[in-house]
C-alpha cells in the first residue's frame, strides 16, 4: 500500500467494473488512481482453465463464501452465495459467459427517467471493451481488451439441444447478443485462447507498468471517511494497521452488490434506525443503501442419458488430469471449455415483448439443491425467471466491516417467479421429448416424472430452487426517495462519492450479469472523465 500519499481517485474493489475504470481512469497520465481490493493477486494457475470454475466457486481463499439468511419462501434454506475477493472478482471465478441484457431493459432504465442508459447510448459502451474474435458488426466490438468467443465444446448434445428447441418451434438463434435474444443457440464466453479472460487479465494486467496507478492487494476498506458531505478518502485496515488514505478527486465503490451498501452503511451513509442499532452516527439519511435487491433464481432439472456421449466420461479423475495439463500448455481440450455451453431465451407468454425464461444445458449431471443425481451419464437443464419480481434486502450484522453483513434475498416470495419457472420447467420437457432427443432420452432424475400438477412442481421447486449467481440492485440508480446513486452513478447528498458495479442496476438485466457490470465502468469512466453529456434529474410527470 503505498504510503504518505494522496490520489486523484480511489477506487474500492477490483472486481468487473473497478478494474475497468482503473484502466481507463489512468490512460490520463495527469490523473494518479488507487485501486484497493480485499482479496489477493490472481495469481493461481487455475483461475485460466474454465472447467476448474467450480473448484474456484468453492474455494474459501479467492472468495468471500457468504450465505444467505433462510429464505422463508425457501422452507428456511440458506443458500451459499460464492463472490470473488481477488484482483478481477467474480469474472475471475464465473463461468465466463458474455451475454448483455436484451434492449428492452435497457429501455426500460431509460423510462425510468435515467438518461443515457437506454440500449441505444449503451451499445457503444459494450463494443468499446470487447474483443471478439469470431463476431463484427454493429453489434459488436472487436478492438477491445475482453476476448469474446463462441462456443468451442464438441459434444454432440449441444446440437441435438439447439434442434430439439427447433423441433418444438422456437427460432435457432446464434447470437444472443445481436438484434433478438430469444431463442436457442450457444453461448459466447470471455474465454482467450483457451484460458479464462477476466477483467483482472484483460484491463489490468497489461497496465500495471503505468507510473500514476497503484493497486493495493490484500487491503480491507473499513469506511469511507467523509467531511462536511464530502468523501475526502477511505480508512484502510491493512494487517493489523489502519490508516487513511485520501483522495483529492473522488472515492468510487466497485465493491459489488454484497459490499458497496455494506460500505455505504458502515461509513454513516444509509437507513438511519439501521446504523443506529449498531451504534453508526447518521452521516447521511438514504433509506435505499442495501434495499431492492434482485437476482436470477433457477432449478435444475435433469435426465439420464442412454448413450455414453456426455462429459460423465471427460470428468473422471484420470481423463481430468490429462486435460487440465493439455489445457495449461497448448490451451485445448475438454479442461478449455464451459460446460453450460448451450441455452435459449423463451417466452412464457406469446404477448411478451421479451424472453422472461433462460436455460442453460449441460451434457453432465448437475447436483441438485437437496441430493447428488446418480453418477452416470446424463444431462441438465438449469431454468429460471428472467424478470423476478421477489425483492431481497443487504444488511449489516455488525459495525465491524471484518463481519459479513445479512443477505436475504426472498427468493421466489412472489408466487409470479413461481408460476414463471413452473411455466419454464412444462416448456423444457417439451423440448426434451422432441425427436432430436429419442436416442438420447433416458428418465427424468429431477424433478421425476411423476411431478405434474403446478402444486407438486411448486413444492419441489421450494425445495430445490438455488441462486444463479447474479445479484444487482442494492444501491440502485433514480431520482425517488429510495434511489441511492444518481444517472451519473453519484450518491445522492454526498460530493465526491460514486457507486460503480451491478449494485446500481434499478431493475435486473435479463441474462448473466457480468457484462453489464463491465459495461457499468466503462460508463462511470466516461462520466468521470467528462466523455458523457450531463444528466438532469426528469421532471415529476415524465418520471415512471
Amino acid at each position: 500500500m503505498p504510503r504518505d500519499r494522496a490520489f486523484d481517485s480511489i477506487i474500492v474493489g477490483a472486481g468487473s467494473a473497478g478494474c475497468v475504470l482503473a484502466n481507463r481512469l489512468s490512460a490520463d497520465p495527469e490523473r494518479s488512481v488507487l485501486l484497493i481490493e480485499a482479496g489477493g493477486k490472481d495469481r493461481n494457475p487455475l483461475f485460466r482453465l474454465p472447467m476448474l470454475m467450480g473448484r474456484l466457486f468453492h474455494s474459501g481463499i479467492y472468495n468471500w463464501r457468504y450465505h444467505t439468511e433462510p429464505v422463508p419462501s425457501l422452507g428456511g434454506r440458506a443458500l451459499y452465495w460464492p463472490r470473488g475477493k481477488v484482483l478481477g472478482g467474480s469474472s475471475t471465478i464465473n463461468g465466463m459467459i458474455y451475454v448483455r441484457g436484451n434492449r428492452h431493459d435497457y429501455d426500460r432504465w431509460a423510462q425510468m427517467g435515467l438518461g443515457g442508459w437506454s440500449y441505444d447510448d449503451l451499445l457503444p459502451a459494450f463494443c468499446r471493451s470487447e474483443g471478439h474474435v469470431e463476431r463484427d458488426g454493429a453489434y459488436h466490438g472487436t478492438g477491445g481488451e475482453l476476448t469474446v468467443c463462441r462456443a468451442r465444446g464438441a459434444n454432440p448434445l449441444f446440437d441435438v439441444f439447439v434442434e430439439a428447441g427447433r423441433q418444438a418451434g422456437w427460432p435457432v438463434n446464434d447470437d444472443f447478443n445481436g438484434a433478438e435474444q430469444q431463442g436457442f443457440g450457444r453461448y459466447d464466453f470471455t474465454i482467450r485462447r483457451g484460458k479464462r479472460c477476466s477483467t483482472s487479465a484483460a484491463f489490468l494486467r497489461p497496465i500495471r507498468h503505468r507510473r500514476n496507478l497503484a493497486i493495493a492487494t490484500g487491503c480491507l476498506v473499513r469506511r469511507v471517511v467523509l467531511d462536511g458531505g464530502r468523501a475526502t478518502g477511505v480508512e484502510v485496515a491493512e494487517g493489523s494497521a489502519t490508516r487513511t488514505i485520501h483522495a483529492e478527486r473522488e472515492v468510487i465503490l466497485c465493491a459489488g452488490t454484497v459490499n458497496s451498501p455494506q460500505l455505504l452503511m458502515l461509513s454513516g451513509i444509509g437507513p438511519g434506525e439501521e446504523l443506529k442499532r449498531h451504534g453508526i452516527p447518521v452521516v447521511h439519511e438514504l433509506p435505499g443503501v442495501g434495499r431492492n435487491l434482485q437476482d436470477h433464481v433457477d432449478c435444475v432439472l435433469a435426465y439420464a442419458c442412454t448413450k455414453p456421449v456426455t462429459l460423465y466420461r471427460d470428468l473422471r479423475a484420470d481423463r481430468m488430469i490429462r486435460s487440465v495439463a493439455e489445457g495449461m500448455l497448448f490451451g485445448r481440450g475438454v479442461a478449455t471449455t464451459f460446460p453450460y455451453e448451450a441455452g435459449a431465451f423463451l417466452k412464457s407468454r406469446a404477448d411478451l415483448l421479451a424472453a422472461d425464461i433462460q436455460v442453460h444445458f449441460m451434457p453432465a449431471l448437475e447436483k441438485t439443491a437437496n441430493a447428488p443425481v446418480e453418477d452416470t451419464h446424463g444431462f441438465s437443464l438449469r431454468v429460471g425467471p428472467l424478470n423476478p419480481e421477489s425483492r431481497g434486502w443487504i444488511g449489516l450484522r455488525s459495525a465491524d466491516p471484518a463481519v459479513p453483513p445479512l443477505i436475504q434475498p426472498n427468493y421466489l416470495q412472489s408466487d409470479a417467479d413461481c408460476r414463471t419457472t413452473i411455466a419454464g420447467i412444462r416448456m423444457i420437457r417439451d423440448v426434451i421429448g422432441q425427436p432430436a432427443f429419442a436416442a438420447y432420452r433416458g428418465r427424468e432424475l429431477a424433478p421425476g416424472g411423476d411431478m405434474q400438477s403446478d402444486k407438486e412442481l411448486t413444492a419441489w421447486l421450494r425445495a430445490n430452487a438455488m441462486t444463479t449467481f447474479h445479484p444487482v440492485g442494492t444501491c440502485r440508480m433514480g431520482w425517488d426517495p429510495m434511489a441511492v446513486v444518481d444517472a451519473r452513478l453519484a450518491v445522492h447528498g454526498i460530493a465526491g462519492l460514486r457507486v460503480a458495479d451491478a449494485s446500481v442496476m434499478p431493475v435486473i438485466v435479463s441474462g448473466n450479469t457480468n457484462a453489464p457490470a463491465i459495461m457499468i465502468g466503462e460508463k462511470a469512466a466516461e462520466f468521470i472523465r467528462g466523455a458523457a453529456p450531463a444528466v438532469d434529474a426528469p421532471s415529476e410527470e415524465n418520471r415512471e
